[in-house]
């Protein structure tokens, strides 16, 4: 029980004292990049593999029909396929999407490796400033200095 009570506690104080704002802003930015990320495999990464490949290549639309529809006579795309209960392993989008979160991780990481230089160079400027001394200190070090002679 003792520690469902501090289950609870602990996460009450995530919920109320935690920055949940800022955790809501990194998902909204986070689903907004997804969409940046989702574009530049499908409008430019692919038709780039396909033109490598020499062809037509839409990876979305290869898959393998496990077990066809009795009498179907319909097109074979994977929509069509799908639509009409078709038992169909979509593998091309699959890979379309793992092509999509190595480049989302690539990006997110070269993000991370920059703040964290950024970070570090602040850090090192921060000491390389002197540290400004109060004026009540001046003060005392004047009245000290003056007491001595």
């Amino acid at each position: 029980m003792s520690k469902v009570k501090g289950f609870l506690s602990e996460f009450q104080e995530f919920a109320v004292k935690g920055n949940m704002m800022d955790l809501a802003v990194g998902v909204i930015i986070g689903a907004a990049f997804g969409k940046i990320i989702d574009s530049l495999v499908k409008d430019i990464i692919m038709p780039f593999i396909s033109f490598i490949l020499g062809g037509q290549v839409d990876f979305s639309n290869l898959f393998w029909v496990l077990k066809e529809p009795a009498n179907y006579a319909g097109a074979r795309t994977y929509d069509a396929m799908v639509k009409a209960g078709a038992n169909v392993l979509g593998w091309g989008n699959f890979v379309t999407i793992l092509i999509n979160f190595i480049l989302l991780a690539l990006v997110v990481f070269f993000l991370v490796k920059a703040a964290n230089s950024a970070r570090k160079r602040l850090a090192g400027e921060a000491k390389a400033a002197p540290a400004v001394t109060p004026d009540d200190v001046l003060l005392l070090r004047e009245i000290r200095d003056l007491l001595k002679k």
